[in-house]
């Protein structure tokens, strides 16, 4: 007779189901887990027996097998304790088999039987819905894991309120959804003093996905805008909330059963290592680049950022995925992100005051910038540079739009691509926009036609600056509810590609980094 109980094993948001069979049969006693388990999943055999001991109950002086099919895929993770342990309580005639092959199972297990939380219950119960099947889960996760409504879910605080369930001495409610705290009030961008064309920049950023780079000297305001990015972006729809949640479960990021509704802004330090960014370590984790999915990611003084680190973005940039490949996992996160970089000038961050700047003026400032590579900076569509705030400025109330209301025109010019774009598989915003696609929904009167023609001739566009004018020039028309691109929305767009020219013009020679 053998007993079977279902979990599942991550392959990046794939949450694969794994068959626990627990066999009992007549031998010296033993204690044997096969199935190419880790050393935290091994460990699993004492952890079971100790919460067995806490039930009342003895293992049976006999060979106990159990087996985790498939058998060529690597199981890691403490969840398996919860399976294994119900896989054998079903062998010892506890636990009813018939029940017991119909359940998805995760979770791990303390000496005493309480159930630990663990990450991953949202794809967990994914997983359990596609197989019709039940999900057991710690009391912890059960909120989390409920908010996939086609999958029923147990939540026992213990193994043993988990027996007492199953034979009817004390029946669970199904787990309900967590209630989803209200988010934090959004700092808005009218207390930012000045920086009317930093703030259009970000404005059009929001408006289509664009990457924004920001050069400044010290204290004019490019943290302080990036942090309110997130107000400038509408609210999660219910697939994107699904997806990013999904990416935090993994990570154990979630918290009180909610789920994510407002955009993720991701604020790594310059130290971070090229796995937390991209994603890795032991078990593959997703990284800063896939947690940030649907949302910001903020690199603040992106050149002390490490060579390799900032290289490792280009793909992503590219494609909206990642994969993490190491030796026993080969791991695909979706990381489509709106970027968005600040620096300083240089390194003491006044070059354009002659009478604070170093004496390496202007120099440094290409040694500096010149840290951030061409083809990198070639995938930047917005380049903005930020000046000083002038004293004026700052005795000055607060003047201009609000986030509320910039926010607004946002989510209108949002609306016009994706009615725009329904056709184009996967380009619901401007910045997906690609080929054909792209030509299609870029119609341009002469004049503009004729601005982009000089330009990329005159400046040496190369075919992604080229395109990525394109895409900026069509959201800049469509903020202004504009059919057709004119010249006026062309010349914006360049003038945002080319505007920091003159900051780094060594830089600028290389490779057209800033063409």
């Amino acid at each position: 007779m053998i007993a079977r109980v279902y979990t599942v094993a991550f392959e990046g948001l794939e949450a694969r189901l794994v068959e626990v069979q627990c066999a009992i049969s007549p031998g010296l006693p033993a204690f044997n887990l096969v199935g190419l388990p880790t050393k935290a999943v091994s460990e699993a055999k004492e952890r079971v027996r100790a919460a067995i001991t806490a039930l009342g109950l003895a293992l049976p002086a006999k060979r106990i097998t159990l087996n985790l099919s498939p058998a060529d895929l690597l199981k890691e993770g403490s969840h398996f304790d919860l399976p294994i342990a119900m896989a054998l309580l079903a062998a010892m005639e506890v636990l009813p088999l018939d029940e017991m092959a119909a359940t998805v199972a995760m979770g791990e297990l303390s000496l005493d039987g309480a159930l630990i939380a663990g990450a991953g219950a949202l794809p967990a119960a994914l997983a359990a819905a596609a197989a019709e099947c039940t999900l057991v889960c710690p009391e912890a996760c059960g909120a989390e894991a409920a908010w996939v409504g086609a999958a029923a879910v147990i939540a026992p605080a213990s193994l043993m309120a988990l027996v007492n369930h199953v034979k009817g001495q004390a029946v669970l409610a199904p787990a309900e959804p967590g209630v989803v705290a209200p988010p934090p009030a959004p700092r808005c961008l009218s207390e930012v003093k000045g920086q009317e064309k930093a703030k259009r920049a970000f404005e059009i950023a929001a408006a289509g996905r664009h990457h924004l780079f920001l050069v400044g000297p010290p204290g004019s305001g490019k943290s302080m805008m990036a942090a309110r990015m997130p107000g400038l972006l509408p609210p999660l729809d219910p697939a994107e909330a699904l997806e990013t949640s999904m990416i935090h479960s993994l990570a154990g990021l979630l918290r009180e059963g909610g789920i994510l509704r407002t955009r993720p802004f991701m604020e790594p330090h310059h130290t971070a290592s090229r796995a937390a960014i991209v994603g890795g370590g032991r078990q593959a984790q997703p990284g800063q680049m896939s947690l940030a999915h649907h949302g910001v990611l903020f690199l603040d003084e992106v050149p002390e950022f490490e060579g390799r680190v900032l290289e490792s973005l280009r793909q992503p940039l590219e494609t909206g995925d990642v994969v993490v490949a190491r030796a026993n996992a080969h791991v695909r996160y979706p990381c489509k992100f709106l970027l968005v970089a600040a620096a300083n000038p240089c390194r003491c961050g006044h070059m354009a005051e002659p009478a604070r700047a170093c004496a390496r003026a202007p120099g440094c400032g290409a040694d500096y910038l010149g840290r951030i590579s061409g083809p990198l900076m070639d995938r930047f569509d917005l380049r903005v540079e930020v000046p000083p705030v002038a004293l004026a400025d700052l005795k000055a109330a607060p003047a201009g739009e609000t986030s509320a209301d910039i926010a607004a025109r946002i989510a209108a010019a949002r609306d016009r691509q994706a009615a725009r774009q329904s056709t184009a598989a996967g380009a619901r915003l401007n910045a997906d926009l690609e080929g054909e696609a792209l030509i299609a929904a870029c119609p341009m009167d002469a004049d503009a036609t004729d601005l982009i023609a000089r330009a990329a001739d005159r400046f040496r566009l190369t075919a992604r600056g080229y395109h990525r004018v394109l895409r900026v020039a069509r959201t800049i028309a469509d903020l202004g509810d504009k059919t057709e691109i004119a010249r006026q929305h062309m010349a914006e767009a360049l003038s945002y590609r080319l505007s920091l020219r003159n900051v780094c013009p060594r830089s600028a020679r290389q490779a057209g980094a800033f063409a």
